[in-house]
């Protein structure tokens, strides 16, 4: 396939280009200052993607969004944390509805934090309702401007949960781990949606061709809690795991953006069991070992 790569530069879209190199697809990007030779220049703003870009593709990738680990949140920093998803969704969508030969598919990035960071034990799959929290409405607004391309493409929302590689959301705490910091995290029986850095690329170029549209969720198979995750990551670090961040300081501390790391989502991959797809790493003991055995 030819497939049209937006985020390309950020760890899932490194992983996802890597991935879809060696199973032997011709990738191009778009980028926002001087693309080499074959991709595109854009500005993640409506009107911006290069009408020969979405012709030449089969299938798009889209995986922008500013970064939830940038603190504080500060109003002005939502307003970014939306517009980055909502305006380059936005763009890509229109530029797929006016082509005239669109791509058969479009896997569009999206986050576990649609279902609200207060769904306690609550099991919850691509069925359950919406949550009322801030990431909660920046998520349903980013998977809405994906709208105008519905009608001409086959539209799949990546709903991804924390994906567990060296960088990304897992980089603060595997340098505190590393400094001998290793912490439970708030009561640490929260549970933290989780993938390998391995699986959500593969699972995205699955997406591509198997039979799955709407919301899919992109978290591993085996439901984890905080403490799950915190503590594998001490082990494969092999440092300690002796200190408790009480959830308290972690409210003060991170303010508006607590919900990340206070949160539970107890969330299944049911559309991606379903159509078959199988996951490399089934628990984040794993996930982490595999990202990290390399500097053990």
């Amino acid at each position: 396939m030819k497939v049209l790569l937006a985020g390309a530069s950020g760890m899932i879209g490194r992983a996802v280009r890597d991935e879809l190199a060696a199973q032997g697809h011709a990738v191009r990007s778009l980028r926002r200052d001087g693309p080499p030779p074959g991709d595109y220049l854009w500005d993640a703003r409506p009107g911006s993607v290069p009408a020969e870009a979405v012709e030449w593709a089969d299938a798009v990738v889209s995986l922008n969004g500013a970064s939830l680990n940038h603190l504080p949140w500060t109003a002005r920093y939502r307003a970014e944390l939306r517009r980055s998803r909502v305006d380059a969704t936005a763009a890509v969508a229109g530029a797929i509805a006016e082509a005239a030969e669109p791509p058969a598919v479009w896997v569009s990035g999206s986050a576990v934090g649609y279902y609200g960071d207060a769904a306690g034990d609550a099991d919850l799959d691509e069925t359950s309702p919406r949550g009322t929290s801030f990431l909660a409405g920046v998520v349903a607004d980013w998977e809405a401007a994906t709208g105008p391309a519905a009608g001409v493409t086959r539209v799949v929302h990546a709903r991804t949960g924390v994906v567990l590689g060296r960088g990304g959301a897992v980089a603060p705490l595997a340098l505190a781990t590393r400094l001998g910091l290793g912490s439970r995290i708030g009561p640490g029986t929260q549970w933290w949606p989780w993938i390998s850095l391995a699986d959500e690329a593969r699972a995205i170029v699955f997406a591509l061709t198997a039979d799955l549209r709407g919301p899919v969720n992109l978290v591993g198979p085996v439901p984890a809690t905080a403490t799950d995750i915190t503590r594998a990551l001490a082990t494969a670090l092999r440092r300690p795991h002796w200190f408790v961040l009480p959830a308290r300081a972690i409210r003060v501390a991170m303010a508006g953006a607590s919900e990340l790391l206070l949160g539970s989502q107890k969330v299944h991959p049911v559309a991606l069991a379903q159509s078959g797809f199988e996951f490399r790493h089934a628990t984040p003991a794993a996930a982490i070992a595999a990202a990290w055995a390399p500097a053990s």
